[in-house]
């Protein structure tokens, strides 16, 4: 993708003026951001979605005043009847299940994979939504079937209800109206409050992003750090000749604090170890992801990466699936190529050492790649 270019995903704007005006600034709308865009699927495939115990699926209806909360599996005869108003179906990851939802979230890799999430898929009765809220994350609001009304604002009273399921926010104060049809897209930072509700049968698509929290990021990494940590820091014992006879017993003696201080910092000096954590935790698939492993098969000829596979780099270690290898060279340049275009030809893999042909090879058995296109 070319981040200088115009791009009407963006009303015009490149990626890099995007990133540089609107990412985590303020919100975009684009009217006909994707001209004659209809549902990827039919309703009776997203239903058919919202039954399978892989897929995380939840419903969300208003019934005068009162405001239900239920999580899936939905089997057909869950689901409201069509007829009743103010329902929302609520469908995680289609991406993951999809081809063309995965092609769909491709056009938003200006953004790093790092942050990139997935693709929810939100089909609502008339009248249905899921309350005045905010997300801590940017979120793209694509609209894909009928129309839908969205009032936003920045809110600074974050207060929620306590009466309700939902993290509805108790004072909204909107600050613009728009309304959406097919093709029309509404971009929103983090924690700009929004209300979207749908006029008719409507679908909208939501392309969200990962923003970990510090606590949730220092726990994944401490863990992650702490499998290896006796490699790292050695078995060295605890030893006190110098310690002295104490009428305070239960004073933690300052040389074991000391110690143990020392313990840490030694865990943590290794500023790859903590790079290679990092990735292996932002490359971790979702909890409900399982690939199907393949007998070994011919040599390959291109590969193309699996939709659910989280594939990314840094400047020593190529990280897939939660996992990290090293790369260097003419490998290592390769394997990112894979992570950012998402698959390789017969003249990139031409390049490839053998070492590289039979890293790749085992990812194909596992189901991670698959066999793509020779050109």
């Amino acid at each position: 993708m070319d981040i200088t270019h115009p791009h009407p995903l963006l009303g015009g704007l490149s990626p890099r003026q995007f990133m540089s005006r609107h990412w985590q600034k303020k919100p975009l709308l684009v009217r006909g951001a994707m001209p004659g865009f209809a549902p990827l699927l039919p309703r009776a495939e997203l239903f058919a979605l919202a039954a399978r115990d892989d897929v995380e699926s939840r419903i969300v209806a208003l019934s005068g005043r009162t405001w239900r909360f239920r999580r899936g599996p939905f089997p057909s005869r869950a689901l409201p009847p069509l007829s009743r108003p103010s329902w929302t179906l609520l469908v995680q990851g289609a991406d993951l299940h999809h081809a063309g939802a995965h092609a769909l979230l491709a056009q938003f890799r200006f953004v790093p994979q790092a942050r990139l999430d997935d693709l929810m898929i939100s089909y609502a009765s008339d009248g249905g939504g899921v309350g005045p809220h905010f997300d801590s994350y940017d979120v793209f609001l694509l609209q894909a079937q009928g129309r839908r009304r969205w009032r936003i604002g920045r809110q600074k009273d974050l207060a929620l209800r306590d009466d309700v399921p939902l993290k509805i926010l108790a004072r909204f104060e909107p600050e613009h109206e728009y309304v959406l049809e097919p093709g029309d897209l509404l971009y929103l930072p983090p924690r700009y409050a929004h209300d979207g509700v749908a006029q008719g049968e409507c679908q909208t698509y939501s392309i969200g992003f990962r923003s970990p929290a510090r606590g949730e990021l220092a726990r994944e990494l401490l863990q992650r750090l702490a499998d290896d940590a006796s490699e790292r820091v050695g078995e060295a014992v605890y030893r006190d000749p110098a310690q002295e006879a104490t009428v305070t017993p239960g004073a933690v003696p300052p040389r074991l604090q000391a110690f143990a201080r020392e313990a840490l910092r030694a865990a943590l000096k290794d500023a790859q170890a903590l790079d290679r954590a990092l990735g292996e935790y932002l490359s971790e698939p979702k909890a409900s992801v399982w690939f199907d492993g393949r007998a070994p098969a011919a040599a390959l000829r291109g590969v193309v990466l699996d939709p659910r596979t989280r594939m990314m780099y840094d400047g020593h270690h190529v990280f897939i699936n939660g996992e990290s290898y090293r790369a260097r060279g003419g490998d290592a340049a390769l394997l990112r190529e894979l992570a950012d275009r998402g698959s390789l030809g017969r003249p990139e893999l031409a390049k490839a050492s053998e070492a590289a042909r039979s890293l790749l090879a085992s990812w194909r058995d596992a189901g991670w790649i698959h066999p793509g296109k020779a050109k």
